[in-house]
């Protein structure tokens, strides 16, 4: 990542060299400045700042942000712009572009400064010169908040500048005291930004805010410094506000300047398709007032591509927008993942089409286990040779179900099914909950409490799936071999008989004993697809009807299954070649989907990962950009969206709150998705510590001994005494070095 600082502007950039940092012509008054690499984090509040970032993933995406102080002059924002416009043709176009404003940072520009950022008085422009970290002599005052992402920003050294939620850091050059807010999160990670601004060797002291008598020494130093406090300090100030990503208000606006004036005109709002797009246009995608995008045909005009930053300003005024409001740009090709987010279905360039996925291939269980991004892909755990268990619940209790009727299950049953495996010699488990459509609301909530009960007597190491009836994962249909039937009514309870429907017609998908389920529809010829194979059964029939569309594989698993539901002979039928008797059982022909498969390719979309908190008194979801194994904090509930499915991760300190709080927010996060999202899609909660490979394939080089050992608790331990700091003494007291 290069980071610059820019503080004069030019009128042109000579060159770009790998490795380098941008070069600049001197001639001209303002100029761009590298930033030190030890200073990455530092952000004056006079100054505005350019971030060029070159992924290395396998992607090599190219993003640049340029930042704006809130104490910047309209020339440096300005130069910064048309800076970022340079830099962006001077890379060819691709890179998407990102304008951060001070305090309202992206997600994605916080996860370059793992450590945190702090904000700094002055800059070039504002008259002050910037304050050197190794300056002893000197005093000032750093308000810290945050949680997941920390940011310092200088304040008036004085008490009125103090409340009861955050953390405080008085920093007197050789020394720092640290006082902690009786209400402070101990999230609140300051020892990195301690040693930035002091080098790591100054004296640390710490001070709990609700037991001040407990640290005479250092309070005196404080009252010294900031004279005697008089009345209280005031409430904690709310953290970060919600994410506003996921909002379903999304519209897409065309740009053009064709004739002659820009005119902005509203074309679809959500859900938005690709094909919206076109080529030879710009548009502005606006999330309603969160943030506004602006994406750049490859054959649009050259004025209307140099101009789609400025123009994303002009559309944030003429809206009446807050001014902070995010703002990115992308050209056609360069999209980025957000961008994508907000479509049902996004098309890379090149990719096939055709069959799509259709699960054909099997795969040995070590290399699901050495290649968990595989695994993660796949959402395969293992090759489903594993020990499968059954209950279905009946009388709000847990019945055991015979194995010989395993892989039958009924809409108006609800069932647990354990599956337990081995990895590295241990066991592992997945606890799957199938609700069906029509099973009591009781039953449904019974399902959940004995899912509890089960979890806790493996002591918490269960991996639970919530499947909705019709949307089961495929490893759930692979532990079953084949023999996945749904029956879209009815009991499997013993003793119970169910009501005779004359005619049942099944449809069969598979092509081997690890993708293929049966599903009671409708019988009526309009369920009837030409690419599937179908079972109808009555009293005197069995028919076994094949699409023309469907493959060998598929007919042979559709026999398999057939021979399940009934050990009468099957009367083979040919699409276009049925019997009258067939049609008399469906009540008659009708038409059905009868156009030759093209199977919809799986949306190629990037996995997102959310902190789910409430340590600031609210529940708020924010995402982490960049995500890597440390983003999972023990005291969060974290979700994972990889599209296909949404996992929740409960940390080990995670509070009830959060917990229970998440499961509702992620049925919430799926209703109101902009993209449309299908609401049954899996919802899988995973444990700290017993972590499947199908999760821990979406994070790059897991660690899965990482907490094995017991972390040093509390914030007690960010900070350690280097010294007797009782025996400093304050001589001086000023804000700013001349």
């Amino acid at each position: 990542m290069n980071v610059i600082n820019v503080t004069r502007s030019c009128k042109r950039l000579n060159a770009i060299e790998t490795g380098s940092y941008i070069q600049y012509d001197q001639q001209f008054k303002m100029k761009m400045v590298p930033v030190p690499e030890q200073a990455y984090g530092n952000f004056f509040e006079g100054d505005c700042y350019i971030i060029l970032n070159v992924s290395n993933s396998a992607t090599q995406s190219t993003d640049i942000h340029y930042w704006i102080g809130i104490a910047s002059s309209q020339d440096e924002q300005g130069a910064a712009a048309v800076y970022v416009t340079q830099l962006d043709k001077c890379l060819g176009g691709s890179p998407v572009q990102y304008r951060e404003v001070q305090g309202c940072e992206s997600a994605k520009f916080k996860s370059y400064f793992k450590n945190g950022l702090i904000y700094k008085k002055g800059g070039v422009g504002s008259g002050f010169t910037h304050v050197e970290t190794n300056v002893y002599n000197i005093q000032r005052l750093l308000h810290v908040k945050g949680t997941k992402h920390v940011t310092a920003r200088e304040v008036e050294v004085s008490w009125s500048s103090f409340n009861l939620g955050d953390i405080f850091l008085l920093d007197l050059g050789k020394a720092v005291i640290q006082w902690n807010g009786p209400q402070s999160n101990r999230q609140e990670k300051l020892k990195d930004i301690r040693d930035r601004e002091r080098g790591g060797r100054a004296q640390i002291g710490v001070i709990e805010g609700g037991q001040e008598e407990a640290s005479p020494e250092l309070m005196k130093i404080m009252t010294s410094v900031l004279g005697q406090r008089t009345g209280h300090l005031k409430e904690p100030i709310p953290d970060d506000k919600p994410d506003q990503n996921q909002t379903s208000n999304v519209k897409l606006y065309h740009v053009s300047d064709a004739s002659g004036q820009l005119l902005v005109q509203e074309v679809a709002t959500s859900p938005l398709t690709q094909d919206l797009l076109s080529s030879t246009d710009c548009y502005i995608l606006d999330q309603g007032g969160s943030s506004v995008m602006v994406w750049k045909g490859k054959a649009a005009s050259d004025e209307e591509r140099h101009s789609a930053l400025s123009r994303a300003v002009g559309f944030i005024k003429a809206k009446n927008y807050p001014s902070n409001t995010k703002v990115e740009v992308m050209s056609e090709g360069g999209e980025s993942a957000m961008f994508k987010h907000l479509f049902k279905s996004w098309k890379e360039k090149g990719q096939i089409q055709g069959l799509g996925k259709t699960h054909s291939v099997k795969f040995d269980v070590m290399e699901l286990h050495a290649q968990p991004k595989l695994a993660a892909q796949e959402r395969m755990v293992d090759d489903a040779s594993g020990h499968v268990q059954v209950w279905r619940i009946e009388n709000l209790e847990l019945k055991e179900v015979n194995p010989s009727t395993y892989g039958q299950f009924y809409g108006g049953d609800c069932y647990l099914v354990l599956y337990t495996y081995n990895r590295a010699n241990k066991p592992q488990y997945i606890l799957y909950m199938w609700q069906g459509r029509h099973a009591t609301q009781d039953e449904v909530t019974a399902s959940a409490y004995q899912a509890v009960n089960l979890d806790n007597k493996y002591n918490g190491a269960p991996v639970q799936v919530r499947v909705v009836m019709g949307k089961e994962p495929r490893h759930f249909l692979a532990i079953f071999k084949g023999r996945l039937i749904i029956f879209e009514g009815g009991t499997g309870r013993a003793g119970v008989v169910n009501p005779d429907p004359g005619a049942r017609l099944f449809q069969v998908r598979g092509t081997h004993e690890m993708n293929t389920k049966a599903t009671e529809v409708p019988t009526r010829a309009a369920s009837l697809n030409t690419n599937d194979v179908f079972l109808l059964k009555t009293h005197q029939n069995v028919f076994l009807w094949y699409g023309k569309g469907c493959s060998g594989d598929e007919r042979e698993m559709g026999k398999a299954v057939a021979d399940l539901l009934s050990e009468q002979d099957k009367q083979i039928v040919m699409e276009g070649q049925e019997p009258a008797a067939f049609w008399v059982a469906l009540g008659g022909k009708a038409p059905y989907a009868s156009d030759k498969r093209l199977e919809k390719e799986v949306a190629l979309h990037e996995p997102r990962l959310f902190e789910c908190s409430n340590q600031t008194g609210r529940f708020l979801m924010t995402e982490v950009a960049d995500f890597t194994q440390d983003d999972l904090d023990e005291d969060d509930v974290m979700l994972l969206d990889t599209w296909e499915e949404i996992f929740l991760w409960i940390g080990n300190s995670a509070n009830q709150y959060e917990t229970q709080e998440s499961y509702s927010s992620a049925v919430d996060y799926l209703k109101t998705h902009p993209a449309g999202r299908d609401p049954g899609t899996p919802i899988t909660t995973v444990k700290q510590g017993y972590e499947p490979p199908t999760f821990t394939g979406w994070f790059n080089a897991w660690d899965a001994h990482k907490w094995s050992v017991s972390p040093a608790g509390g914030r007690e331990t960010l900070f350690h005494k280097l010294g007797d700091i009782s025996q400093i003494t304050v001589v001086k007291s000023f804000n700013h070095i001349d």
